[in-house]
């Protein structure tokens, strides 16, 4: 009987559990809806993902061993400790919008096609991140935002937008060849 009955409240606590866990997922979709990130924008985010910085590190490698002819992509995912099958989904946005230029076959690889003083960050980041806004009513495909009129944080959201889209072009992939890492670390 104890037995029985341990295992109804087990199942009463299974329950409780998965009601909870409803009710917070409920919670963070409406704290998303008054924050204007719900599901349909969800994509906007000013954290920086694996593809943006493997995409600096690529060019930034392209740059650095530069000696006219191209690169095997084997060895810069070598170099960079980035798998090679990952790079493969990276590479195309960048040649694709002529940031490098490749070809297949004995002596292929990628190349830069200009100059490293030439790639602004922010260009890559956009063109591997999408738009870099803070909050969903500023990105550049945003319907008009219908509290934009009282919208007390807008100010400080746009400022913030233009203080990073500056900041990120006005650093370029030969700043980033030519840093000081001795104090880096990276994870």
């Amino acid at each position: 009987v104890q037995s029985a009955e341990c295992r109804v409240q087990s199942a009463e606590c299974r329950v409780q559990s998965a009601e909870c866990r409803v009710q917070s997922a409920e919670c963070r979709v409406q704290s998303a809806e008054r924050c204007g990130t719900t599901t349909e924008n969800r994509g906007i985010s000013m954290k920086i993902s694996t593809k943006g910085r493997y995409a600096l590190r690529v060019m930034i490698d392209l740059a650095e061993h530069h000696t006219g002819g191209y690169i095997p992509m084997k060895d810069v995912a070598a170099r960079q400790e980035i798998s090679l099958k990952y790079l493969e989904r990276i590479l195309p946005v960048l040649t694709k919008n002529k940031l490098i230029e490749g070809v297949h076959g004995k002596g292929g690889g990628y190349r830069l096609t200009r100059d490293p003083s030439d790639y602004p960050v922010g260009e890559i980041l956009r063109l591997t991140e999408g738009d870099l806004s803070p909050v969903a009513c500023l990105s550049p495909d945003a319907p008009p935002c219908e509290k934009a009129s009282e919208c007390k944080t807008l100010k400080l959201w746009r400022d913030f937008y233009e203080m990073t889209n500056r900041y990120f072009d006005s650093v370029t992939v030969a700043d980033l060849m030519n840093a000081d890492t001795a104090d880096l670390y990276v994870i």
